[in-house]
């Protein structure tokens, strides 16, 4: 497990700083969680040392990530009383790797956090002061607009907003871009978009055609290439708590060639 100490500006390899990364979606069943373990494995194959924080009641990402949460050591318990002793706590190693992937475990008692407001959303960002050698960290927002998901995004470089090719998805993409637009102009005036990932594409689906040129025209570049295709490999891995890059078969291959591209281009954000 990386060292859990009072300052995490050093060891990062990519631009001088961690970077913290939050994936969100303000609709449920998008696959949000399913984008935040492929860009794990992807960081993972990579030899990037990263930290999956579970923002979500769920707890799903925990789970996929073979982590078991011992009582009361976990990403509530950190929001309750956020410090070094908390965060060193909560944070396990995943079962993907013998390193390189930690996980600062989530709890579905975290859904008592869903009520902050805008005075206390700083405290991940608090928290994650006490974190150093990670170059990447990952927040898996919930999939809802409360207290949880700005705190998540606040403490966050750079937002992924997660979509699916779907009128109701589509919609929830404009409502998580005011909320980042409204978390910049308030209490995280770092966050900056990185874009929107369109999953669970599916190739011969005409109102998933147009769905995804309506994104296109009103969002523009923020549409993040590749989108995701719908592909069984994906849930498989996830399910034998696997990363997909050591999945076998050609659609495994496919997806972690998705997930190294979408990395790549987080990596390249502008930060600061």
């Amino acid at each position: 497990m990386a060292a859990v100490v009072s300052s995490w500006e050093a060891g990062a390899r990519y631009g001088g700083a961690v970077l913290v990364l939050g994936v969100c979606s303000l609709k449920g069943g998008v696959g949000k969680t399913s984008v935040t373990l492929g860009l794990a494995s992807a960081a993972l194959e990579r030899g990037l040392r990263t930290l999956v924080v579970d923002l979500d009641p769920q707890g799903d990402a925990t789970m996929a990530l073979g982590v078991r949460a011992a009582a009361g050591a976990d990403v509530a318990a950190v929001l309750d009383e956020p410090g070094e002793a908390t965060v060193q706590q909560a944070t396990a190693p995943s079962t993907w790797a013998d390193e390189g992937l930690d996980v600062l475990v989530g709890s579905e008692r975290s859904a008592t956090h869903d009520r902050l407001d805008d005075a206390d959303v700083d405290r991940l960002r608090y928290a994650l002061s006490w974190v150093r050698g990670y170059d990447l960290v990952l927040i898996d927002c919930p999939p809802s607009l409360g207290g949880l998901t700005r705190t998540g995004l606040t403490s966050a470089d750079r937002a992924i907003v997660v979509t699916e090719p779907g009128l109701f998805a589509v919609m929830a993409v404009g409502r998580a871009m005011r909320t980042i637009d409204e978390l910049r102009r308030g209490p995280a005036p770092q966050l900056q978009p990185l874009g929107i990932v369109v999953n669970r594409v599916r190739a011969r689906s005409v109102e998933q055609a147009f769905r995804q040129e309506e994104l296109a025209t009103l969002y523009g570049p923020l549409v993040l290439s590749p989108s995701v295709p719908e592909r069984a490999a994906l849930q498989q891995a996830q399910g034998a708590a696997q990363p997909v890059h050591v999945w076998p078969g050609a659609a495994a291959a496919e997806l972690s060639k998705v997930f190294d591209a979408l990395l790549d281009r987080a990596l390249r954000a502008p930060r600061g």
